[in-house]
């Protein structure tokens, strides 16, 4: 029996990790971010199709994306190296960390996203006390989310790339450098949007 067909839909792409015949790297677009971007992505999001964190680390030229739930600490202490201030990109909840402060846009700045569901997201924050202590920076006022393949959680929730492009588009103060970004996000939604179309 030939199995061809089959294996090369199992066949993975090297660079996006996922299938060839679903391969996203068409949709790739490569920024020179100045703000660097840390990616903790939570294991149940590597596998998830509509996920876009690693469109968003493909397309960064300035990003790392590093996957676990609870991190070693040591591990994730050499991930916030001192040499950058590290901001965390979550909404303002009660805390101890320290505020935001507009005077840090002047420095060499790392931010930091969790990549996952938004209960996934804060069992991560739980987990890890180290990432409870970093300064968080909140988006406000932010477009509506293009991600109209995934069921949102509260009804201003973006996708991790949408997140993570608006805060670098305020961090360094260019509102549209990370447009080109964006309108590739609508590729991929619409890309994925036709399998689930199929499958019906």
């Amino acid at each position: 029996m030939n199995t061809a067909p089959h294996s090369a839909r199992r066949t993975l792409c090297a660079a996006c990790l996922r299938p060839q015949q679903t391969c996203i790297c068409r949709w790739v677009t490569a920024l020179p971010n100045q703000v660097e971007v840390l990616i903790l992505q939570h294991p149940m999001e590597v596998s998830n199709a509509k996920g876009s964190a690693r469109l968003l680390h493909l397309s960064l030229s300035n990003s790392r994306l590093e996957v676990g739930e609870a991190f070693e600490p040591r591990h994730l202490q050499s991930l916030l190296s001192p040499e950058r201030r590290n901001v965390l990109l979550y909404p303002d909840t009660e805390r101890k960390s320290e505020p935001f402060d507009a005077a840090w846009l002047n420095e060499p700045l790392r931010l930091v996203v969790l990549d996952g569901t938004w209960r996934k997201s804060r069992k991560m924050l739980y987990l890890n006390p180290l990432l409870q202590t970093l300064p968080r920076l909140p988006l406000r006022d932010t477009p509506p989310s293009h991600y109209l393949i995934r069921k949102a959680h509260l009804p201003d929730q973006l996708s991790t790339l949408e997140a993570t492009v608006y805060a670098l588009a305020q961090l360094e103060n260019d509102i549209n450098k990370y447009n080109p970004l964006i309108d590739a996000f609508d590729g991929f939604v619409a890309q994925q949007a036709s399998y689930v179309k199929r499958s019906v």
